[in-house]
């Protein structure tokens, strides 16, 4: 048997990058897949190369932070696999400015994706969850971000430690349902940095690289093994946990 055999995992933002891997990390251990995007063509994509690879999965459609879209996201499951064991919290958006430039918009846009749409998306999962007496997994993703700070990140910074605050909290609050939640912050290579000129890009990953004590970047391959782990019925154990993953002692986030 594989690892996820007969469990459903919703992915959001998984058109791209770290979340892809998830999605495409989780059908491989049979589980099947609600693939979340805001771009349909990506979203797509990612379902046919699950499908492709003998995997189950299907698409949905829409921007995480919303309540619709949280509703959605369950209802989909619920259609076309019958319910909901897995949820992981990995949409994101970044829009970096100092603080003393950074608008108003800028803070509400990143908050509202990565913050309010953890909480929604999980007040609805575990809803459906304790309805059916489930006992689900809850995986956030969050960033070193959250726990040093960044140069330029007021609001991701805060976004991502407003979501280690969320798992602790949703962690103690739903241990009486066998219901885990745990967080992680991963350091490696992702879609939300697709927006930057490539030469900046590869600037930043190699300072990353060099201030880690691997001595490289990581790749999303290296995230996967960890989420299929706390995905896993051999994460009972572990819950309201943070899990950086990031080739380094102590990560300094840059």
């Amino acid at each position: 048997m594989k690892r996820l055999d007969g469990k459903v995992v919703i992915v959001t933002g998984a058109g791209g990058g770290l979340g892809k891997a998830y999605a495409k990390g989780a059908a491989r251990e049979g589980a099947c897949v609600v693939v979340n995007d805001v771009v349909l063509e990506m979203a797509n994509q990612t379902v046919e190369e699950i499908k492709g690879e003998g995997g189950k999965a299907v698409a949905c459609i829409g921007a995480v932070g919303t309540a619709e879209t949280a509703e959605k996201l369950v209802s989909t499951a619920v259609k076309e696999f019958g319910k909901v064991d897995v949820l992981i919290n990995n949409a994101g958006v970044v829009m970096p400015a100092m603080m003393v430039k950074m608008t108003e918009e800028q803070w509400d846009t990143v908050l509202n994706v990565h913050l309010k749409g953890a909480f929604l998306n999980s007040q609805a999962a575990v809803r459906n969850m304790i309805e059916n007496n489930i006992k689900g997994r809850i995986i956030n993703i969050s960033s070193p971000a959250g726990i040093y700070g960044g140069i330029g990140q007021a609001n991701y910074s805060a976004a991502k430690a407003g979501i280690i605050g969320l798992t602790k909290s949703n962690a103690r609050e739903l241990a009486r349902y066998g219901i885990c939640v745990n967080v992680l912050c991963p350091v490696a290579r992702t879609g939300m940095t697709d927006s930057m000129p490539e030469k900046i890009r590869e600037e930043t990953y190699q300072r990353i690289a060099k201030k880690n004590t691997l001595q490289r970047m990581g790749e999303p391959e290296d995230v996967v093994p960890v989420i299929v782990f706390l995905a896993s019925t051999e994460s009972n154990y572990v819950t309201g946990q943070i899990i950086e993953i990031a080739g380094s002692l102590g990560f300094e986030a840059v």
